[in-house]
């Protein structure tokens, strides 16, 4: 017989398996990625456009008061402040010296133009009757008045004269301008001081 002589078996070259990789941390820093973008893009997107607007609203989140101008009697102290009146806008609106504007609060007029918003009350009185008795109570004055809220870039408040006539009540009063009860529920007008 015959012996053959067996080769040593080598062994065979190891098999190239398919690895299987986890994407879950390329998902994980994508999601990451857009949050940190996303959340850039919230806190810094109105800078370029609005940051006159966000200005003021930026100093009382942080409860920083402006210094009172020389002459002007505008400076806030608390929810009340000064006003001295530069400008009537029309029947609703006022202007200090310092460019603050005022929207009587829980007051609706006519617009310049004689029209109502849809949705606002609208006095049968004309804008120009409105606009003629506003100025008659508080052109060239200062007022006392309380802030109430914001509306349009504008202090929407209630406001006194010198003589403590509530501006707002004797705009309702003299028939030019209706009250906006909607507004008037969340903080009456025509109480005293």
């Amino acid at each position: 017989m015959s012996r053959s002589r067996r080769r040593p078996r080598l062994p065979s070259p190891p098999v190239k398996r398919a690895r299987r990789r986890s994407h879950t941390w390329r998902f994980g820093a994508a999601v990451a990625g857009v949050a940190a973008a996303a959340f850039l893009t919230v806190v810094y997107w109105p800078l370029d456009d609005d940051l006159e607007r966000l200005v003021p609203k930026l100093e009382r989140m942080v409860a920083v008061e402006p210094e009172p101008e020389t002459g002007s009697a505008a400076a806030p102290t608390g929810d009340r402040f000064a006003c001295d009146v530069a400008y009537v806008n029309d029947g609703d609106t006022l202007r200090c010296e310092d460019g603050t504007r005022i929207r009587l609060h829980a007051v609706a007029a006519r617009e310049t133009d004689e029209t109502c918003s849809p949705g606002h009350p609208c006095p049968n009185a004309s804008a120009a009757s409105a606009t003629a008795e506003l100025r008659r109570l508080a052109a060239n004055r200062t007022l006392s008045c309380e802030r109430i809220g914001e509306s349009y870039n504008r202090i929407t408040a209630i406001c006194w004269t010198p003589a403590d006539v509530e501006i707002n009540c004797a705009m309702i009063r003299s028939g030019t301008t209706v009250v906006w009860d909607r507004f008037n529920r969340e903080r009456a007008i025509c109480r005293s001081w």
